[in-house]
C-alpha cells in the first residue's frame, strides 16, 4: 500500500470525528427537486454516471432499477418518491456498492424531504467521500452536490457552524472556484466565534497543506491535537506536514502517536514503514 492510499484510509477511518458535528448515457431520471446544474467542466453529468455505474450489473439488476426509476415520474405523492429514492440509494449502496449513484439518490431524498437532518447528512456523506477523491471530473461534481446541500441547510438554518465549515470545504477541497480563499473565509468565520470547533481547524488545516503553507497547517492540527490528542486525523496529518518538511525527528514522533492508534495491520504497518524509512 503506498503512502497516499495509506493516508485515504487513515482519512476514512476517522470519517467519524466530522459526522461527530452533524445534531456513465441512460436518460436522465426527471426530478423536481433538483436545481444543481448538471453540467459541469469536462461535461461529466449524473447522466453519464449512472450509465457507467450500470455497465457493471447484471441485465437483471438493471431491468429491477429501469422498473423502479420509471416508478419516479410515475408518483405524485412526496412520500412514495422518497421510498423509492431510498431503495435505489439502498440497492448501490448495499448491492452494487458504487457510491456516486448512492450518494445522488441519498442526495435527492435529501432535497425532496428538504429538512436540516436529511440534508446535512446527505452534504457530509458526499464531502467525506470527495477528499478521498483523486478524479477531477467527480470531485468537481462531488462538490457541487454537496455544496449545493449545504446551501439548501442553511437557508433552514443560518447558525449551524458545521454546514458553514462542510460549505467552506467544498470549495478547497472540490476545486470549484478559481478563488481559493473562497471556502477559507467561509470557515474563518466559524473560528473567529469558536477557536474550539474542531471541524473548521482541521478543515483549515487541510486547506494549508494544499496551499503549501506547512507553518500554518501545523498550527492548525496542533491546536486539534491539544483539544483532541487522540484525533487520528490531526496527528497523522502532523506527521505528514513535518515529513513534508523535512523534519525527521518530529514526523517520527506524530508517526508513533498515530500508530499507537491504528487497529488496521496494513495502515499500522505501512506507518511502521514510513518510521523505519525516517529513521534511516
Amino acid at each position: 500500500m503506498q503512502k497516499s492510499q495509506w493516508i485515504v484510509v487513515l482519512t476514512a477511518i476517522v470519517a467519524i470525528v466530522i459526522l461527530f458535528f452533524l445534531v456513465k448515457t441512460t436518460p436522465s431520471i426527471p426530478s423536481k427537486t433538483n436545481v444543481v446544474t448538471q453540467k459541469i467542466p469536462y461535461e461529466l453529468s449524473i447522466d453519464s454516471i449512472l450509465f457507467h455505474a450500470k455497465e457493471k450489473l447484471q441485465p437483471e439488476q438493471n431491468n429491477w432499477l429501469s422498473t423502479l426509476e420509471l416508478s419516479i415520474t410515475r408518483g405524485d405523492v412526496k412520500k412514495q418518491q422518497l421510498a423509492v429514492y431510498h431503495q435505489l440509494a439502498h440497492f448501490w449502496k448495499d448491492s452494487a456498492r458504487i457510491f456516486e449513484p448512492y450518494a445522488w439518490y441519498e442526495a435527492e431524498a435529501a432535497r425532496l424531504e428538504n429538512s436540516e437532518k436529511s440534508l446535512t447528512f446527505a452534504a457530509h456523506l458526499i464531502l467525506d467521500n470527495l477528499r478521498g477523491e483523486e478524479n477531477h471530473q467527480l470531485k468537481q461534481w462531488k462538490a457541487l452536490q454537496a455544496k449545493d446541500l449545504f446551501e439548501r441547510s442553511l437557508k433552514i438554518n443560518a447558525e449551524n457552524d458545521s454546514s458553514q465549515v462542510g460549505l467552506g470545504a467544498c470549495f478547497i477541497f472540490g476545486e470549484i472556484s478559481e478563488n481559493p480563499m473562497e471556502g477559507i473565509q467561509k470557515i474563518l468565520k466559524v473560528v473567529e466565534k469558536d477557536s474550539t470547533n474542531v471541524f473548521a481547524q482541521l478543515i483549515l488545516g487541510h486547506g494549508s497543506v494544499i496551499s503549501g503553507q506547512y507553518d500554518k497547517a501545523i498550527i492548525r492540527f496542533g491546536n486539534v491535537a491539544q483539544l483532541q490528542p487522540t484525533n487520528l486525523e490531526a496527528i497523522v496529518m502532523l506527521a505528514e506536514v513535518y515529513e513534508r518538511k523535512s523534519d525527521k525527528t518530529a514526523a517520527i514522533k506524530w508517526y508513533r502517536k498515530a500508530a499507537a492508534l491504528v487497529n488496521n495491520p496494513d495502515v499500522l504497518a505501512d506507518i511502521e514503514n514510513r518510521i523505519a524509512d525516517l529513521s534511516k
